[in-house]
């Protein structure tokens, strides 16, 4: 399989060396929202889809001004999920299915632009969608994003064995090299999804941790201002924190063998550009 690595939005919030370690206060921090297209050979799987083509015109509309301010959004056309598979020369309808760790607007927002698509989600992730519990549910899911009406294919947290993480599920019409991983915690629906490369396997983990630190297993860190940002958004208390731990112990015991990611640290992307 040919894995692509994407920016599909970029965020500037204020901290500087608080958020990504580099500079003073005032400095502007980088994010990233990492996305993976994978060329299975016979169509393309989207993981992620970040903010959206909307998000580039009217940013405030579509992904809340509140967000766009807080986060420092920087959105363009050139880093849409849909521009980025047309520069690879592919086209939008090769897109057969999009897999998803969560619902967050910087996440799904990007749904809009492949409405063709089978979209894979764990169904805890889609009851939060459609029966959220409390207001802090209801605040982080941006209905607008979903009002097309996308091709839901939905999944219990029950399956096998996967590195010693439990009930891990293969998806409906996808190669068995491509996994959902239970990783609840930032949301309770949170999944994290692994692909068997060829070459070693990568789990985009998600939200599942904010900092590269964070699963470190000789020194776990990360920046004080994500390590609050984390814990202001988490949806299962401990459950985030046992993720780390489980995180960190797969990079010590299998780190030959699994490649780890997260979503917004710039990190993961730079060395992607390297290894590529």
């Amino acid at each position: 399989m040919k894995v692509h690595h994407l920016n599909c939005g970029t965020m500037r919030p204020l901290g500087g060396r608080l958020i990504d370690g580099r500079g003073g206060f005032l400095h502007r921090a980088e994010l990233v929202c990492h996305c993976l297209l994978v060329d299975t050979g016979s169509e393309l799987v989207l993981i992620e889809t970040g903010m959206g083509s909307p998000a580039v015109d009217r940013a405030d509309e579509w992904l809340g001004a509140k967000f766009v301010r807080m986060v420092g959004v920087r959105t363009s056309v050139a880093e849409t999920a849909a521009e980025q598979v047309r520069r690879l020369g592919y086209q939008v309808e090769d897109v057969r299915h999009i897999i998803l760790t969560h619902l967050d607007l910087d996440h799904a927002g990007g749904l809009v632009d492949f409405p063709h698509a089978t979209v894979h989600v764990y169904a805890e992730e889609l009851r939060a969608l459609q029966s959220p519990r409390d207001e802090k549910e209801r605040w982080r899911y941006k209905q607008v994003h979903f009002a097309h009406g996308p091709q839901w294919s939905s999944y219990p947290d029950t399956g096998e064995k996967w590195f010693g993480f439990d009930a891990v599920r293969e998806l409906k019409g996808l190669p068995p090299e491509i996994l959902l991983v239970p990783l609840g915690g930032h949301t309770r629906g949170h999944a994290g999804v692994a692909v068997d490369t060829g070459h070693g396997w990568l789990l985009h983990a998600g939200d599942a941790f904010f900092h590269h630190g964070q699963i470190d297993p000789a020194r776990p860190h990360a920046t004080p201002g994500l390590a609050w940002f984390e814990a202001r958004v988490e949806t299962v208390p401990g459950a985030r924190r046992e993720n780390h731990r489980r995180l960190r112990e797969l990079v010590r015991d299998h780190g030959d063998e699994v490649t780890v990611l997260s979503a917004h640290d710039p990190y993961f992307l730079r060395h992607a550009s390297r290894a590529s």
